[in-house]
C-alpha cells in the first residue's frame, strides 16, 4: 500500500538552512504539505495547538527540546503515540541510532540525505519496507583476467586525494594495476560512508579515524591499513560579529559546527575551547556553552553564512579556504597548530577482502603511498586532479588556485608519511572515551594490520614503527598554543555590581538587561539561594539570591537591589537566570594587566568562580565566571524548572 503523499509532516529542525534543505527534498519525493517547528518544544505546540500530523521527521540536537525527548514525549501521549517518528540526525555513531529506536523512533535517517534514503526511511517509518529482493549475481568480483573490482567510498575534501591521484593514475594509463580494478564512490557526508561500509556496499573506504573505530566496535568486520593524511584541517570563525578580547565570548552560547560526531574534529575543537575555558558538547548531555552541532562538510560555509549565531566550523580542507574565500569566514587556526603531525582520515577494507584478496590490498595500499607521496611533488598538477576529482559536478566551486594554496601550506595536510602509528590512534581514544566520554575502547591490536602498510611505506615505516614504543607520532602542543592564541585573555566590558562591600564584575555580552525587583513566584524543593522565577515578558526566568549563593548574610532588600538577568549554559545549551545583587554601579574596561590570579583564600567565593581580581582605580573588583557560578546539577534543577512552565 503506497503512502498518501497529501499526509501533514511535522518537519523539526532548529537550523534554518538544513530546514529549508530537508523541505525541498520531501518536495521532491511527493511531500509538498509540511508544517515546520523549530526545536521539541515549538513541536509540542503545534501539536497541541490541533495539527493533524501524519509523519514526524525530527533532527536530535536541539535547544529546549532535543529529538530523543520529543519521541519520548510523543510516546507518553495516548493522542500521538501512533505518530511515526522517523530521526533525522547527524549522529552516525552506532549507541545514537540504537537510542533513537529505543526512545520510540520508528526509523533514522541520516543528514544530509538524499530524496531516495528519505523515501526508503519515510517507508520503513510506515512499516512498509518492501522485503529485499534477492541480489542478482553481478558476475565473479574476479574479472576473467584475475583482477578483483574494488569499490572505494570517499567525500569531498583534500584528505582523500591521494586516492584521486590513484584514480587519475588508472584512467589515463600512468598505471595499470596487476591485482585489482578501481571504483570510486564519492559520497555526500561521513554517514552515507559508514552505512555502506557495513553494508558491504562498499569494499572499503577512506574515512574518520574514530568513525571506523566505532564500527569496529560494534563488530563492523573491517581493518584498517593505512593512513589517509596527516594534519589538513582548519577551523575558521564566521566573519559576522566582533572578534575582540576577551574572545571567549564570541564562541559562547553559539553553535559550532563539526562534520561528525566520532571524528578528529570533535576531538580537536573540545580540546580548543576547553582550554579557552569553554565548555563544548552536544545538546542535552551536561551544561554546555557551546553548542556542537554535525553537519555536513560541504553545506557548513552556507551554514555560516545563513547563521549569525553560529561561531565557526572545525572540518577538513579545502573546505575552510573556500569559506575564507567567499567572504564568509576568517581563519581560526590550522588543525596542526593543536596536535602536530596528527591523523584523520584512515584507509580501512572489510576483512573478507584483506583475506580473500591480499595481493590485491597490497597493491592498493603500494600505489596510495606512492600517489601521497607525489602530491607535494607536482603540486599544480595535483590542484587540477583535485578538482576534477573532489568537484566533479561543479557543485561545489573549487578551483585549482585555492587548491594550490591549501597544498602549498608547510602546516597543512601531509601525505608522505602514512604508515598508520598505533600510540597515535591510543590517544585519540583516550582522549575522546575518557575525557568526552563517547565511543567504546577497541582492542587497537586487532582493528590495525600493519602487513601491508609496512611493506609500502619502507623507510617511513621503519620511522614510524620506531615511534611505536610508546611515543606519537607529533606533540600536543595545547600549552604553546593556548598563549599564542590568548586563549584565557581576561581582557574586556565588565558590568561591575556590589554585595555588602565587594565589588564583582561579569562579563557584559554574559548580561541580557537589568531590572528592577518584581514578583517572584515561589516554588517548593528547591536549593536555598533559589528564590522562584519571574515571568518577564511572558518568558519564565529563573532567579537566584547571589548573597545565599556565596554563603554570605540576607540582607532586606532596597529600591537600589535589582536583578541581573544573564545568559549561562544550559543542558540543551544556553538559558537565561536572574540573580538578585544589592545593587549595580557601571560598566568598566578591563586589561589584562590590571587582573591577577585570585588568592586562595579571603575573597569568601569558591575559587573556581573566579576569573581573577582586577585592581581598577575604583577599587579591587572580582571577576566572576558565570558559568561557574552553579554546579551542573544545578543547572539541570534549573532547566526543569522552565520546563515546568
Amino acid at each position: 500500500m503506497a503512502i498518501d503523499t497529501s499526509i501533514k509532516i511535522l518537519l523539526v529542525e532548529d537550523a534554518g538552512t538544513m530546514r529549508k534543505m530537508e523541505a525541498k527534498i520531501l518536495g521532491q519525493v511527493g511531500f509538498n504539505n509540511i508544517v515546520e517547528a523549530v526545536d521539541g518544544q515549538d513541536a509540542v505546540a503545534k501539536l497541541e495547538a490541533g495539527e493533524e500530523v501524519g509523519l514526524v521527521i525530527s533532527d536530535w540536537s536541539m535547544p529546549n527540546m532535543d529529538g530523543l525527548e520529543l519521541v519520548q514525549w510523543l510516546r507518553g501521549q495516548e493522542k500521538f503515540n501512533d505518530i511515526p517518528f522517523l530521526m533525522a540526525t547527524g549522529h552516525g555513531d552506532k549507541e545514537y541510532v540504537a537510542k533513537a529506536i529505543e526512545g520510540g523512533a520508528n526509523g533514522v535517517v541520516a543528514k544530509p540525505f538524499t530524496p531516495a534514503e528519505l523515501q526508503s526511511a519515510i517507508e520503513k517509518a510506515f512499516g512498509l519496507e518492501q522485503e529485499e529482493a534477492p541480489k542478482v549475481d553481478e558476475g565473479p568480483k574476479v574479472s576473467s583476467e584475475g583482477k578483483v573490482h574494488l569499490k572505494l567510498a570517499h567525500i569531498q575534501i583534500t584528505d582523500h586525494l591521494a586516492l584521486g591521484v590513484l584514480k587519475h593514475w588508472i584512467d589515463t594509463g600512468r598505471e595499470t594495476p596487476v591485482h585489482f580494478t578501481l571504483e570510486t564512490k564519492c559520497m555526500g557526508s561521513w554517514n552515507p560512508v559508514q552505512g555502506a561500509l557495513e553494508s558491504s556496499e562498499v569494499d572499503g573506504a577512506f574515512i574518520l579515524a574514530p568513525a571506523a573505530m566505532d564500527l569496529f566496535s560494534y563488530d563492523v568486520p573491517l581493518k584498517l591499513v593505512l593512513f589517509a593524511h596527516r594534519n589538513g584541517s582548519i577551523c575558521v570563525r564566521n566573519r559576522q560579529g566582533k572578534y575582540i578580547k576577551p574572545y571567549q565570548q564570541f564562541f559562547k552560547h553559539k553553535t559550532f559546527y563539526i562534520p561528525h560526531k566520532m571524528s578528529i574534529h570533535n576531538m580537536l575543537a573540545h580540546m580548543y575551547f576547553t582550554q579557552m575555558g569553554l565548555k563544548p558538547g552536544v545538546a542535552g548531555k551536561e551544561a554546555v556553552n557551546v553548542l556542537f552541532d554535525v553537519a555536513p562538510p560541504v553545506a557548513m560555509p552556507q551554514f555560516l553564512k545563513d547563521n549569525p549565531e553560529a561561531s565557526g566550523f572545525l572540518v577538513a580542507e579545502p573546505i575552510g579556504s573556500r569559506a575564507i574565500a567567499a567572504g564568509i569566514a576568517e581563519k581560526q587556526f590550522l588543525s596542526s597548530e593543536i596536535w602536530e603531525q596528527h591523523p584523520c582520515c584512515v584507509v580501512v577494507f572489510r576483512d573478507e577482502i584483506i583475506d580473500q584478496y591480499p595481493e590485491a590490498v597490497q597493491e592498493f595500499t603500494d600505489l596510495v603511498v606512492k600517489a601521497g607521496r607525489s602530491i607535494k611533488q607536482d603540486i599544480d598538477q595535483s590542484a587540477q586532479i583535485a578538482v576534477h576529482f573532489l568537484d566533479p559536478e561543479k557543485s561545489i566551486g573549487l578551483e585549482p588556485a585555492l587548491l594550490k594554496n591549501v597544498l602549498s601550506d608547510p602546516a597543512g595536510i601531509v601525505y608522505d608519511d602514512l604508515y598508520p602509528v598505533k600510540e597515535d590512534l591510543e590517544t585519540i581514544q583516550d582522549y575522546m572515551v575518557n575525557k568526552m566520554e563517547i565511543g567504546r575502547t577497541i582492542d587497537l591490536n586487532t582493528f590495525i594490520d600493519t602487513r601491508f602498510a609496512a611493506k609500502a611505506c619502507g623507510s617511513d615505516a621503519d620511522r614510524s614503527a620506531a615511534r611505536e614504543g610508546g611515543q606519537r607520532s607529533g606533540a600536543l602542543k595545547l600549552e604553546e598554543f593556548k598563549e599564542k592564541q590568548q586563549l584565557t585573555s581576561r581582557e574586556g566590558k565588565y558590568l561591575v555590581f556590589s554585595l555588602g562591600s565587594e565589588r564583582y564584575g561579569i562579563g557584559i555580552l554574559d548580561v541580557k538587561e537589568i531590572i528592577g525587583l518584581m514578583e517572584i513566584h515561589e516554588l517548593p524543593h528547591m536549593p536555598s539561594f533559589f528564590k522562584g522565577v519571574i515571568n518577564l515578558r511572558d518568558r519564565v526566568i529563573p532567579v537566584m539570591d547571589l548573597r545565599l549563593k556565596f554563603g554570605m548574610e540576607s540582607a532586606a532588600y532596597n529600591e537600589r537591589t535589582c536583578i541581573i538577568i544573564v545568559e549561562i549554559s544550559g543542558v540543551r545549551g544556553s538559558t537565561l537566570t536572574g540573580i538578585i545583587v544589592d545593587s549595580v554601579s557601571e560598566v568598566v574596561n578591563v586589561k589584562d594587566d590590571q587582573v591577577e590570579d585570585a588568592p586562595s583564600f579571603g575573597t569568601g567565593v569558591d575559587q573556581n568562580m573566579i576569573l581573577g581580581m582586577a585592581k581598577l582605580k575604583e577599587g579591587v573588583t572580582i571577576l566572576l565566571d558565570i558559568d561557574r557560578l552553579m554546579h551542573t546539577q544545578e543547572v539541570v534543577e534549573l532547566g526543569a524548572v522552565e520546563e515546568m512552565f
